[in-house]
């Protein structure tokens, strides 16, 4: 079974938890989206694949803009994983942080991330310094898929 966590949005992540061990996390790009998806549904048959989708909506003072944008992102993701066939459940983020005690802070995240995965990086390039809450928190949603889905 592979288990797929994704963080929706400009700064989110996939995180993809492979059968034989290998954990992979990747920054939010299209082409790499979908690059990593004709990965997995090559790989083995479709229904041996779990996909936890953050399930968001419009934040107070957010801004129209900002918003469309995202929504645009989430409805493409939503298109991308069904294009592939990809089975996903929506989640929503307070559902998967109560399975990890993370709270509302990002360190939270990047914290009991690195507890559970430590060899994983969670910096978006090799130049960064600091580690991603976007990849945490799609790594943690894999995770959460593997353990309740």
């Amino acid at each position: 079974m592979i288990y797929i966590g994704i963080d929706p949005g400009k700064l989110g992540a996939m995180a993809i938890l492979w059968e034989d061990g290998r954990t992979e996390v990747i920054p939010f790009y299209p082409k790499n989206y979908v690059l990593a998806l004709f990965k997995v549904t090559n790989t083995l048959n479709k229904n041996m694949c779990k996909c936890c989708l953050e399930h968001v909506s419009a934040m107070p003072k957010q801004g129209v803009t900002s918003t469309f944008n995202f929504g645009v992102n989430f409805g493409w993701i939503q298109g991308i994983l069904d294009a592939f066939g990809v089975p996903y459940e929506l989640v929503r983020p307070q559902k998967w942080k109560k399975e990890f005690s993370v709270t509302a802070n990002k360190n939270s995240s990047i914290a009991v991330c690195k507890r559970l995965f430590p060899d994983v990086s969670l910096k978006r390039t090799e130049r960064c310094t600091k580690d991603d809450d976007g990849m945490a928190e799609a790594l943690l949603m894999a995770e959460y898929a593997r353990r309740k889905l």
